[in-house]
Formats: C-alpha cells, structure tokens, sequence
C-alpha cells in the first residue's frame, strides 16, 4: 500500500469526523456526562486533537499513562473540523512569507508526526495532530462536538489482545483518507493529491 507522507487518516461519515484525546476522569467524566468538554477541562490552554486512532494509542500508551487512563473518541462536525484547517498554521516554518505572522494569529497548530503502529513502532509516513488555542478551543468545546464516546474498554481489550498476540483487527476503527479541500493542502502541509 502506497500512503502518502503527510495524509489525514480518519474515521469519518458524510457529518462528521472522529478525533481522539486521553484525559483522568475527573475530566472525562464530566465531559462524557456533558456530552461537551466543561469544567475542569481548561479552555485557556491549547488541546490537542488526534484523528489517528494508533496514533493517539502511542501518545497514551494505550490508556496506561498517568492522566491519560481514559481514551475518548468525539465526533466533530465537519464544518467545524474545516473551520479548524482554514484557520491553522504549521508549528514549524513552512517556509512561506509571513509564517512567523501566521503563528502568532492562528488558534489552530498543525503537526505531523510519525504514524505509529500497534507497537507504537514508527511507520513512513505522518500522522496529523491538531492544536485548539484560544477561538478554536471555544469553538471545539462549544459548537463542533457531536458526540463524545468513552473508547477505554475497547482500548484494554485491545492492549490486552495484542498481548497474546491475538488478531485485533475487529479492534480497530476503520480510518480512511480524508477529503482535504485543495485550497487547504498547502495550508496545513499535507501531501498533494
């Protein structure tokens, strides 16, 4: 299979777009109750978004890492998952006139980080994460949440299945390339085509 180095991957209807983050449950709790993300999650600090499933899994060490013990999947519009690409900026320097300008204004950064696998081993290509700041954490919290889904079970038995080297792939969400309109590529440096 020929994936391209900078490419989202995602699970994804017509609606909406899942993304993923790992927090304690004193925030995910409420956030779960909530249906949205309120107190105590703090909306004055930047969140970051992860629509890569294995990705998110090697960042919480599969809901084993201390703070990070509950994994939820929350549906986003995809209106607000656009907005978040229009109004995003590389973290590093792209290279194009006016990027350090660009960094300052934007609520939204863009990194693109080794995908990983079910070890957490580092495959070719990258995988996206999304930084909310300011505006978009507002709006994350506020206006693009569809739904919001505790996934932890799932990932258990997940760790504990590839601990006896069973076959996961039942495990897994199916992620997918995810339509980036042309006049974004650029924008958050993904790969062409």
């Amino acid at each position: 299979m020929n994936v391209p180095l900078r490419q989202i991957r995602a699970l994804h209807t017509e609606e909406t777009i899942t993304v993923y983050q790992a927090y304690d449950a004193g925030i995910a709790g409420p956030a779960l109750a909530a249906q949205r993300f309120v107190p105590p999650f703090k909306r004055d600090r930047m969140t970051w978004i992860k629509p890569s499933f294995l990705w998110m899994m090697y960042r919480c060490g599969y809901a084993t890492k201390p703070g990070q013990e509950r994994v939820l999947a929350i549906e986003l519009t995809r209106e607000g998952f656009a907005w978040a690409l229009a109004n995003a900026c590389l973290s590093r320097d792209d290279g194009r006139p006016g990027w350090a300008r660009r960094l300052k204004r934007s609520p939204v950064r863009i990194q693109w980080d080794p995908e990983r696998g079910l070890r957490h081993e580092a495959l070719p290509y990258r995988s996206i994460q999304i930084g909310l700041s300011g505006e978009a954490v507002r709006r994350y919290a506020e206006e693009w949440t569809a739904s919001i889904t505790d996934v932890t079970d799932r990932v258990r038995e997940l760790r504990e299945a590839l601990g006896r080297r069973a076959d996961v792939s039942g495990l897994l969400p199916v992620e997918r390339p995810y339509p980036v309109p042309a006049d974004l590529i650029e924008t958050i440096g993904a790969s062409p085509g």
